[in-house]
C-alpha cells in the first residue's frame, strides 16, 4: 500500500531523509519510531504530498505522490502532530468543512460526520465550538477529520499527544478497529508501550536513515541472534545449563538464580524440542518460556540516541 524508494528530503546543508526505502503491506498497522529529529514528521509530510522531496519518490495506493497528488490526497488521512483548528467553528461544522474539501457529496456528509463523531467519542459535543474543547478533544476532533472521506490509508503523527490515559486507550481500540477493516496505518509516536500493542510492525529510523523494519519478533531475533528461551528448574540447574548448553540447537545458555537463560538457533517452530530434551534427561522443569523483548529494548539497542 506504501513504498517508499529512495526517500531524500535536505534542508539547505541538513538532510532530514536520507535515501529511505520502506515498504508497508496492506492492513499493516507500522510503528515508526525514532529520536527527536529523525526525519519521521518530514517523511509523513511527503507522503501526504505536503512537502515535495528532493530525490527518490513514494507511491500511496498505487499513486506516486510527485505525479498524482490528487490520487494521493484521496486515499490518504494525515493527522500532524500540531494542527490548527477554526476556533470560530462549531465541532460537525469542522468536519463538514473538510469533507467538502475531500469532496465528499453533501448528501452523504451528516452521517459521515455523525459516525466518526461516534467512532471518536465527541458526538455530545457535536454543536460546540472548536474553541470550546480541551486539548484532548481537539485531538480527538483532528482523528475524526483524518477519517471523514473514509480513507485506506492512515498517517498519523503522534496521535495520543495531548490525550490521558483513557482517551489513549480509546484511541488506541479505534485503531484497532480501523486495522480489523484493513486500513493501512503509519503511527510515528513517542510513547512505545502504545505501539508494541498496536503496531504488527516497526520501522526504526535516525537521522534520516532506516535503521531497521519489520516485526518486532523477527528484529527481536535478529538483535539477540536468536529467539531467548527462559527455563526454570526445581533443582539441577547448573548442570541442566551444562547439558542446554551442549544441544547443537542452542547457541548460548547462562545459568543464575535457578533459572537458565538460552538462545535457541534452531528451526523455527521447534522451541519445544528443547523442553523435550531437558524432560527426557530427568530434568525437573518448572517453567519454560520464550523471553519477550519489549519495544523499548528494540529501540535503545538499534539506536545510537543521536539526536535526543
Amino acid at each position: 500500500m506504501i513504498e517508499i524508494r529512495g526517500l531524500t528530503k535536505r534542508y539547505g546543508k541538513l538532510t532530514a531523509v536520507d535515501n529511505l526505502w520502506l515498504t508497508v503491506e496492506r492492513g499493516d498497522a507500522l510503528g515508526f519510531i525514532g529520536p527527536n529529529g529523525a526525519g519521521k514528521t518530514t517523511t509523513i509530510r511527503m507522503l501526504a504530498t505536503l512537502l515535495a522531496p528532493d530525490a527518490g519518490t513514494a507511491r500511496v495506493g498505487g499513486h506516486d505522490i510527485r505525479k498524482e497528488p490528487a490520487g494521493v490526497r484521496a486515499m490518504v488521512g494525515y493527522m500532524p502532530d500540531f494542527f490548527g483548528v477554526y476556533d470560530d467553528m462549531m465541532v460537525w461544522e469542522y468536519l463538514d468543512f473538510f469533507a467538502a474539501a475531500h469532496r465528499v457529496p453533501r448528501s452523504q456528509r451528516p452521517r459521515l460526520i455523525g459516525d466518526v463523531l461516534e467512532l471518536t467519542d465527541l458526538g455530545s459535543r457535536r454543536d460546540e465550538s472548536v474553541n470550546s474543547l480541551s486539548r484532548g478533544m481537539k485531538q480527538r476532533l483532528c482523528l475524526a477529520k483524518t477519517l471523514v472521506h473514509d480513507p485506506e490509508v492512515l498517517l498519523l503523527d503522534e496521535p495520543a499527544s495531548g490525550l490521558d490515559p483513557r482517551a489513549r486507550m480509546e484511541v488506541r481500540e479505534l485503531l484497532r478497529e480501523l486495522c480489523k477493516l484493513e486500513k493501512t496505518l503509519l503511527i510515528s509516536s513517542h510513547i512505545l508501550p502504545e505501539l508494541a500493542g498496536l503496531c504488527n510492525k516497526i520501522a526504526i529510523i535516525e537521522e534520516g536513515r532506516l535503521v531497521t523494519a519489520g516485526s518486532v519478533d523477527e528484529i527481536s531475533a535478529q538483535l539477540q541472534g536468536g529467539t531467548r528461551l527462559v527455563v526454570e528448574l526445581c533443582e539441577r540447574s547448573a548442570e541442566a545449563c551444562e547439558f542446554l548448553a551442549a544441544l547443537e540447537s542452542v547457541a548460548s545458555a547462562v545459568e543464575g538464580d535457578g533459572r537458565i537463560e538460552a538462545v535457541y538457533q534452531g528451526p523455527e517452530g521447534d522451541e519445544h524440542e528443547v523442553l523435550r530434551a531437558l524432560v527426557l534427561e530427568g530434568f525437573k522443569v518448572r517453567g519454560f518460556r520464550e523471553e519477550e523483548i519489549d519495544l523499548e529494548t528494540i529501540y535503545v539497542r538499534s539506536t545510537q540516541g543521536l539526536g535526543s
